[in-house]
């Protein structure tokens, strides 16, 4: 059950931390575009931004990983 909490925890605050590097570039160039085609490959994060944003989705992918625990091993 812990388990099932901490996936949703992780999933959510994964979001924000991904949503809040995305504002970050956004307040810090300018370039909202580039946010809204993000399969183009324009973003140019600095060091801190990039660092946060592989933060987030390391946490969503903890949360995918315990729910495939969840589902398939419990």
């Amino acid at each position: 059950m812990y388990l099932a909490i901490a996936e949703q925890i992780l999933m959510l605050a994964g979001i924000v931390v991904f949503l809040v590097s995305l504002g970050m570039y956004v307040v810090r160039s300018g370039d909202f575009k580039s946010v809204l085609v993000f399969w183009q490959a324009t973003i140019s994060f600095s060091k801190r931004e990039f660092i946060i944003n592989r933060a987030g989705l390391s946490m969503m992918v903890a949360a995918v990983l315990i729910r495939f625990y969840i589902y398939f091993m419990a």
